[in-house]
């Protein structure tokens, strides 16, 4: 639509967005939805009804990912999406998922790296890939359109198709249809794209607020972690001996100094050999141990910016160190760390985006999910951007007025 480059062409899916706003060319392959499942379980899940309550990955935005959310009313299928089409066959393997479902390429790839699982032969939907250009340029989509027509009649693209493994006999019969001048295959996708951006809204919204609550109960817990390890870790470099704030320095320096979307992929998929953590408490861990490092600095600051001569005077009282910390010190830097605390937690609200890589479907992805199927980001952005504010406004509001009421104190 920007004009960043002149032709799409690379597995994109017909799909009704695609089709509303987009110059479409003929489909040029054919593929089928597929269902893969471990060996062992080839018997027992044949199709998706046999997978009542079961997880079973896709893609987002995808055809697949459409059948999967009809599954999940009809049969309480739980879909979880990925970001990319490797993993979703790599945890079926280590029995993260129960299934997977998407094109017949992908099943056949997956299943070849993976030789534990199995493609089912029964046949979810079929789907057609296409090219795609901007809508002024039509008459360049017709061109390719009969480069394309050219390609299946001279046998061009069934020879690139055998050469990589992907000619089956489902493609003779569209390439018959194609060059016989029918223009479109039909689109099988049932997406949003002929609804109003209302009903688009209205249809979505009920998966945005389930999104939205899952955005927050993740943060709240996250916060509520990083609060209690950066108190923890903070006290140790103040208090603790030598090695103890070497350690905790270290610590905070190699999480302070590496990407949160690293940390997540290795929390998630890195140890998977060693420990499968769950992707909701991997989310958790790891945003928790990435603000914990922030947190510290934050509460090592403020204890340290207690005035020197209130905690002599407290020894000179008899005061023990532990009254020290916990009736002089702790509440006066509790005070002074409340605002960048306050920041923190709207900060961790945001980067809780991040988790959808290790299949957390928060506010932002479904925004994302919602924005694909559509064919635009207008609404969802809209609406994904006043959910945020009404979670990180009142945040603020209270922490401003607890501040109001510590002063006139």
């Amino acid at each position: 639509m920007r004009g960043d480059f002149d032709i799409g062409l690379s597995g994109l899916e017909d799909t009704p967005a695609r089709r509303a706003r987009l110059a479409v060319t003929i489909p040029y392959y054919e593929f089928r939805e597929v269902l893969t499942v471990r060996q062992a379980d080839r018997e027992r899940f044949r199709t998706l009804g046999d997978l009542r309550g079961r997880r079973v990955a896709t893609l987002g935005a995808t055809l697949a990912y459409e059948l999967l959310i009809q599954a999940e009313a009809e049969h309480g299928i739980q879909p979880v999406v990925y970001e990319d089409d490797v993993h979703p066959y790599s945890d079926l393997a280590l029995g993260r998922v129960d299934a997977v479902v998407l094109d017949q390429v992908l099943a056949e790839r997956g299943v070849r790296r993976n030789p534990t699982l199995a493609n089912q032969d029964t046949r979810l939907a079929v789907g057609h890939y296409v090219g795609i250009l901007a809508p002024a340029n039509a008459a360049l989509r017709d061109r390719v359109n009969d480069i394309l027509r050219q390609a299946m009649r001279d046998g061009s693209l069934e020879r690139i198709f055998r050469t990589w493994g992907m000619w089956n006999a489902d493609q003779p019969a569209l390439y018959a249809r194609m060059t016989g001048g029918e223009t479109s295959a039909g689109v099988s996708a049932t997406g949003a794209a002929s609804l109003s951006p209302w009903d688009a809204a209205v249809r979505y919204f009920p998966a945005l607020v389930r999104a939205a609550a899952i955005t927050v109960v993740l943060s709240s817990l996250a916060m509520a972690l990083a609060v209690c390890l950066g108190v923890l870790i903070a006290s140790g470099r103040v208090y603790g001996t030598r090695g103890v704030q070497v350690a905790f320095t270290a610590w905070v320096e190699v999480v302070r100094g590496t990407p949160l979307l690293l940390q997540l992929f290795v929390l998630y998929f890195g140890l998977a050999a060693v420990v499968q953590l769950p992707a909701f408490f991997a989310a958790l861990l790891g945003l928790g141990l990435n603000y914990a490092a922030y947190e510290s600095e934050i509460y090592r600051g403020a204890l340290e910016a207690v005035p020197r001569g209130q905690l002599d005077a407290a020894r000179t009282l008899g005061f023990s160190e532990r009254q020290i910390f916990t009736l002089v010190r702790g509440p006066q830097a509790f005070r002074l760390a409340l605002a960048p605390m306050t920041n923190d937690f709207v900060a961790l609200l945001k980067d809780s985006s991040l988790v959808s890589v290790i299949t957390v479907i928060e506010l932002t992805k479904q925004t994302q999910i919602f924005a694909a199927n559509i064919g635009s980001w207008v609404v969802p952005g809209v609406m994904c951007g006043a959910m945020y504010l009404a979670l990180s406004l009142p945040l603020a509001r209270i922490a401003r007025r607890i501040e109001k009421g510590w002063r006139r104190g």
